[in-house]
C-alpha cells in the first residue's frame, strides 16, 4: 500500500478563498498525493466554488453554519486512510512529511499523534513554540521517538484515524481558540501518546490579525482557556490557573467580555459537560502549569 493511500489531508477554511487556493497548489504538488478534503465553515466569499473549480479532484464539504475546529470531525469523517493530517488554510505540509509521519506510526503503534516543526513565512523562521514543543517537561515512554506532548497546534499534526475517531475527535462547543488541549487530553487519557518531531515540517503563513480581529481572537482563547480549567481539571488547578488570569490578562474590555462569555455559557448550558482529566493527565497538566504560565507566546493580548 502506498503512501497516498494512507495519509489524507484535511484542510479547515472560512472566507479566505486566495489563502486556500495556494496551500492547495502547495499540497497538490506533494510527492505523496495525498487525497485532499477542504472543509468549509459557511463561507460568504465563494471559497467552495473557487476550490471546485480549480482543484476538482478537491473533495469540498460545505457546511451550512461555521462551527469551528468541529469542522475537522466532517472531514476526518470524510476520509477512509490510516492516518490523516490536518492544514489550515494558510498552511501545508514539507515534501516528505507526511512519508515520514506514516513511517513513525508504523513503527510504534502507541502513537496518536505526531506533530511537526513549523516554519513561518516567506523567509521560514522557526515558530517560537517549536521550542517549547521540543523542550517538553513530560515524561513518556522512553521507546517512543521525539518529546511528549499534551497540546498541539492543528495545523501541524498528523493523527492515527482511529484514535481520533475513539474519543469523538474536537469538542463542538469550543469553536476556535484553543481547541487542541481538549482533544490532546482525552487522547493522552485514553492511553495514546502524542510526539514533537522536528524532522516532519510543515509551512505556515498566518494572516496578520489587529482591531476587531484581534480583539475576537483574545476574547474566545480566553474563554476556552478558563472553560478548560474550570471544565477539565480539579478546583485547586483551576483556581490556580484562573487567579493566573486575573493577574496577567490586560484589564480592558476584552478581557472582562471573555470571562463573562465563559461564565454566562456556565449557566446557560453552552459550555461542554464537566468531566475532569485522569489523574495521570492532570499530573502532566501540573508540570506544564509553570512553563506555559511564564510563556512569551501564550498570552492573552491584543
Amino acid at each position: 500500500m502506498t503512501d497516498r493511500a494512507r495519509v489524507s489531508v484535511v484542510m479547515l477554511t472560512h472566507n479566505r478563498a486566495e489563502q486556500t487556493l495556494h496551500s492547495l497548489g502547495e499540497l497538490s504538488a506533494l510527492a505523496e498525493r495525498p487525497p485532499l478534503v477542504v472543509v468549509d465553515n459557511a463561507s460568504s466569499d465563494g471559497t467552495a466554488a473557487a476550490v471546485r473549480r480549480e482543484h476538482p479532484d478537491v473533495r469540498v464539504i460545505e457546511l451550512p453554519e461555521n462551527i469551528g475546529a468541529a469542522a475537522r470531525n466532517h472531514g476526518v469523517d470524510a476520509v477512509d486512510t490510516e492516518y490523516v493530517a490536518f492544514s489550515d488554510d494558510d498552511s501545508w505540509w514539507a515534501p516528505g512529511a507526511l512519508g515520514r509521519a506514516v513511517e513513525a506510526f508504523e513503527r510504534h503503534p502507541r502513537l496518536a499523534g505526531v506533530h511537526g516543526r513549523i516554519l513561518v513565512g516567506a523567509d521560514e523562521r522557526e515558530d517560537p513554540i517549536c521550542t517549547e514543543l521540543r523542550e517538553s517537561p513530560l515524561p513518556g515512554d522512553p521507546s517512543l521517538p521525539g518529546t511528549p506532548l499534551l497540546g498541539f497546534l492543528a495545523c501541524a499534526i498528523v493523527f492515527r484515524r482511529a484514535a481520533f475517531e475513539a474519543v469523538g475527535g474536537f469538542e463542538p462547543n469550543v469553536k476556535i481558540g484553543g481547541e487542541e488541549e481538549w482533544l490532546a487530553c482525552d487522547l493522552v487519557g485514553a492511553g495514546w501518546e502524542i510526539r514533537y518531531l522536528p524532522e516532519i515540517v510543515v509551512h505556515h503563513h498566518p494572516p496578520r490579525r489587529a482591531g476587531a480581529a484581534a480583539d475576537a481572537r483574545r476574547r474566545i482563547g480566553l474563554r476556552n482557556t478558563l472553560w478548560f480549567s474550570w471544565l477539565r481539571r480539579p478546583v485547586a488547578s483551576a483556581l490556580r490557573r484562573t487567579a493566573h488570569l486575573v493577574r496577567t490578562t490586560p484589564r480592558d474590555r476584552v478581557t472582562l467580555l471573555g470571562f463573562w462569555d465563559a461564565v454566562r455559557a456556565l449557566w446557560s448550558r453552552e459550555a461542554p459537560s464537566r468531566r475532569i482529566v485522569p489523574p495521570h493527565v492532570e499530573r502532566m497538566l501540573r508540570l506544564l502549569d509553570r512553563p506555559q504560565m511564564e510563556s512569551k507566546v501564550r498570552r492573552y493580548v491584543s
